[in-house]
């Protein structure tokens, strides 16, 4: 975004992504002509968000006034303090001049017995320009907090906040759930910023000048020619035994532009250097002078000077304390910040609202994102596991290890992600620190302890590339199995007497496909041999906890083979092995044919075995369960056939019996015999076995009245 006014030109170029918020920034108000705005000349090349610059406002036509107490000239609508984490007030600490931008919560907790006030936007004494009366002088992401008996004073501009504003505030107070929503987008923007200052295409920028640290001062010492001098450091700006020592420069272009990166994860400047009056060098860079601390978490900046120069923390894991006197300059973390006071020392230490103007290294290109994975894999064979799960959290308290629970935990990015074939989890994400936590392990497997891999640290340095850990685990042991009866008992059907004789097989469910398959390309399993019931009708094996179907091949003599002849499923956990399984089977006796059978009586004379036609015979059936014949009474048997006669073969046959006792009675005799004594024979068998067979009765008669017997 880019702003004409008469001859002078200024460029935002990320403003315009952000919305109405940031014309705010910019002094913009509804009716105002841009090109009617004042503006003061700005680097082609400032930080991101068009930071750095004044921002009408009624910006100083030239340089900022030095430090003073005297009455406000000037308005600067520009963020002078951006707090990607929580902006912290302590001890004595009690000024913060110009806009303050905070994306989690303000806390104002000083010291007790000292002064419970804290100023924000309009310092009694620092530059004296000060935020537009109506501007919001402090906007916080989360909370604003001001402890008992202190006050927090922004009383011609606003406090804006998203969550919660407990305490004495004296200023106009909105609640904003969007109250830093604009904003959040520079958090990221910074982090890769600081680390393509620092570390261009992943390696360290080439510098132009020396850093010496020697006699009590670190001198850095510029080639005189380039008009962005460049110096890395990689040590703290202490003097011995960590007290103060001084800050020069040497061989700077006038107009030339300072980035000094400090390297490490851990940083201190302890210094006496910077003046009050401007009059000392370092206090003519300011306006052109930028701190830059790429990757460290802790970066402390004491002692008793008035700190000379812009800021710029890119971690957003870091904490920054901040115990000098005077800070003068823009101050811009991307992680959290605590301004104090020393141990020993006096209070009243205030950030002063100073712009920086100078004309830093072109990071269009730079990745501001990153790929941050996780490879599981089996700790013994090193194969990848798929089915492991994780979240990745990014480091945002500023304190060391993860943090999942608590008041004040670290932030979990993005959704849970399961590990596929390859044994991968990966999101792509901006630089910072990260962790990925394991919350379920792979089937069969146990979730190690700890389950938290990292530090991944992501930075400008290695974003192309991305970073990985790995992640292993163990096999759980297979506990001991115990084994227990699966049992069929075999039963007749109608009686339910126990059946021995029926052939069983047993199978195992091992497919995962419900019911029992026998065939096809994946069956289940067969256990064991072919069992037969014994005399008690039952079968039985020992067997692993597991799924069971017994399955009848042949029933009993004299019993049909059930339909379907599976039985089960017999369910057996590890919980009942000592009770068993069990299942009942019953078998229907087999149905027999209707087989029927004859019965012939032959009929001869007694002494010569001539057959004898005219014999009369009656056919009983034994019925009554009375041995014997009984022909009369309630329960006499029953009459099968009344009669037949003899014919001339002396045969008489009784057709179609069905099987059981049956007993001849003669009626009448032949003539010239006489009728026997014993009238009726039997009992006589017939069976329905096949084939059918007749049974055959063979009766004599004897000569005797010369006419036919009764």
């Amino acid at each position: 975004m880019t702003l004409v006014g008469a001859d002078v030109r200024v460029t935002f170029p990320s403003l315009v992504r952000t919305g109405t918020r940031y014309l705010c920034l910019l002094g913009v108000v509804a009716g105002t002509s841009l090109s009617a705005l004042p503006l003061a000349e700005a680097a082609a090349k400032p930080l991101p968000g068009g930071l750095g610059p004044c921002v009408p406002g009624n910006c100083p036509d030239g340089d900022y006034p030095p430090i003073n107490n005297g009455g406000i000239k000037y308005r600067d609508n520009g963020i002078n303090i951006y707090v990607g984490g929580d902006f912290l007030v302590r001890e004595k600490a009690s000024e913060a001049e110009g806009r303050v931008v905070v994306l989690g919560d303000f806390d104002q907790d000083k010291a007790a017995g000292v002064s419970g006030v804290y100023n924000v936007g309009e310092a009694g004494v620092g530059s004296r320009v000060a935020p537009p009366k109506g501007a919001d002088w402090l906007t916080a992401g989360g909370n604003v907090t001001v402890g008992s008996g202190e006050r927090l004073l922004a009383e011609d501009g606003v406090v804006r906040y998203a969550e919660d504003a407990d305490g004495t505030i004296l200023a106009t107070k909105r609640k904003d759930p969007d109250a830093a929503k604009p904003y959040i987008p520079l958090r990221d923007e910074l982090t890769a910023a600081s680390q393509c200052y620092a570390h261009p295409e992943g390696g360290t920028r080439t510098p132009t000048g020396t850093a010496v640290h020697a006699g009590g001062e670190t001198l850095f010492r510029g080639d005189n020619t380039s008009m962005l001098q460049v110096f890395n450091v990689d040590f703290d700006l202490v003097g011995g035994s960590g007290g103060q020592e001084g800050i020069r420069f040497e061989g700077i272009p006038d107009g030339a532009t300072i980035l000094v990166n400090i390297l490490g994860s851990k940083r201190t400047i302890n210094t006496y250097s910077g003046t009050i009056d401007d009059s000392s060098q370092l206090n003519k860079l300011r306006s052109r002078l930028l701190w830059n601390f790429p990757d460290a978490t802790s970066v402390e900046v004491k002692g008793t000077g008035q700190f000379q120069g812009s800021v710029l923390v890119g971690n957003q894991a870091s904490m920054t304390t901040v115990s000098v006197p005077g800070m003068n300059g823009r101050f811009f973390t991307t992680g959290s910040l605590t301004h104090t006071s020393s141990a020993s020392g006096g209070g009243g230490q205030e950030f002063h609202n100073y712009p920086f103007l100078g004309d830093l290294p072109d990071c269009a290109t730079t990745p501001a994102t990153g790929e941050v994975k996780v490879v599981k894999t089996d700790e013994d064979g090193g194969e990848p596991l798929k089915g492991a799960e994780f979240e990745l959290w990014r480091e945002s308290n500023g304190v060391d290890g993860l943090q999942t629970g608590g008041d004040d935990p670290d932030t979990k990015v993005g959704d849970d992600c399961v590990t596929e074939a390859q044994g991968e989890c990966a999101q792509t994400v901006p630089l910072g620190t990260y962790y990925w936590r394991e919350t379920k392990a792979p089937k069969g497997y146990e979730r190690p302890t700890p389950n938290v891999f990292g530090p991944l640290e992501l930075t400008g340095a290695n974003a192309s590339e991305g970073v990985s850990v790995p992640a292993t685990n163990r096999k759980k042991e297979e506990p001991s199995v115990k084994e227990g009866p699966v049992t069929v008992h075999k039963k007749d059907q109608d009686t339910g007497k126990p059946l021995p004789g029926a052939v069983f097989q047993l199978w195992r469910e091992t497919n995962g496909t419900p019911g029992l398959q026998r065939g096809g390309a994946d069956p289940d399993t067969a256990q064991g041999s072919p069992c037969t019931t014994n005399a008690k009708g039952a079968c039985r094996e020992t067997v692993k906890p597991g799924t069971y179907y017994w399955v009848e091949t042949k029933a009993p003599n004299g019993y049909e083979l059930p339909d379907p002849a599976v039985f089960g499923p017999l369910v057996l956990t590890g919980s009942d092995v000592a009770l068993g399984a069990s299942v009942e089977a019953l078998n229907r006796k087999e149905r027999q044919p209707d087989v029927r059978g004859s019965l012939t009586v032959v009929k001869k004379d007694g002494k010569t075995g001539r057959p004898l036609a005219g014999a009369v015979f009656q056919l009983w059936r034994e019925s009554n369960g009375t041995a014997g014949l009984q022909t009369s009474g309630a329960r006499r048997d029953t009459l099968a056939d009344r009669g037949c006669a003899t014919d001339g073969r002396g045969r008489c046959a009784f057709q179609g019996l069905t099987p059981g006792s049956y007993y001849l009675r003669e009626t009448a005799v032949p003539d010239g015999y006489v009728m026997p004594a014993k009238r009726v024979s039997g009992p006589h068998k017939v069976t329905g076995h096949k084939p059918a067979k007749d049974v055959t009765v063979t009766l004599t008669n004897q000569r005797g009245g010369g006419k036919k017997g009764k």
